[in-house]
């Protein structure tokens, strides 16, 4: 079987064109030069450098002061009158470009914390007794009419409601037994007259606001005695 000049040409030219793409992954061959090779190499580089082409930097550079490496080296002397130099004639920079909008956000959380614990009574006082007049607030949404529905009932739990006792009844046998006469239980005694109770719902809102009214009074009382003892320690 013969085959047309053309494609023996290429079948021949395939492992040519494999043969030209080759991947070295072996470390340079400067690696094993000896020492005295590379003394002299290092030796040539220091006195006669070679000469290349000026570096073309396409951005700006930033000037960061002096590196962290060179304030390290610095003897502490050079630092003492630098911060006296400092301190003296300070360096002028031009005025800071602000782009956003200053915000009064009033007294800071530190500064409050800071304050004499009578110094925030009675600005207490002050707002209770004088309260601060603020704008009308603008609301966009609508207000609800009615949260809870007048078609709702609130209920208690079943049971919450219940005072009696409860009864639990044998569980019936699986197999059947011979029956035996069960004695009836004794007469249960006459019941107690109904007496209206409040319902559980009602009478815990009660027994809550009885215990806040409670915490109210105390705290106001603690708040007097503070006062006091704050005006008979002025007046002496």
């Amino acid at each position: 079987m013969s085959y047309p000049s053309n494609a023996a040409e290429s079948w021949y030219a395939e492992p040519t064109q494999q043969e030209e793409i080759h991947i070295d992954l072996l470390p340079p061959a400067s690696l094993n030069d000896p020492l005295w090779r590379r003394l002299a190499g290092n030796l040539r580089d220091t006195l006669a450098p070679e000469k290349l082409p000026p570096l073309q930097l396409s951005s700006r550079p930033l000037d960061l002061g002096l590196p962290l490496g060179e304030r390290l080296r610095t003897p502490w002397y050079q630092t003492v009158f630098t911060n006296i130099g400092d301190v003296v004639s300070p360096e002028v920079l031009p005025p800071l470009e602000l782009e956003s909008v200053p915000v009064d956000v009033g007294e800071i959380i530190s500064d409050q914390l800071s304050h004499i614990w009578f110094s925030s009574l009675l600005r207490n006082l002050a707002d209770r007794l004088v309260p601060e007049r603020l704008p009308k607030l603008d609301l966009m949404s609508k207000p609800i009419e009615n949260i809870v529905p007048d078609t709702w009932m609130l209920l208690p739990s079943w049971s919450e409601v219940l005072s009696t006792q409860k009864v639990f009844y044998p569980d019936k046998p699986s197999t059947p037994t011979p029956s035996v006469a069960i004695p009836r239980p004794a007469a249960l005694a006459a019941a107690a007259p109904y007496v209206p109770v409040r319902p559980p719902v009602e009478a815990g809102l009660i027994r809550d606001l009885r215990r806040s009214r409670i915490r109210g009074f105390v705290w106001m009382g603690v708040a007097a005695v503070q006062v006091i003892y704050l005006v008979i320690s002025i007046i002496r």
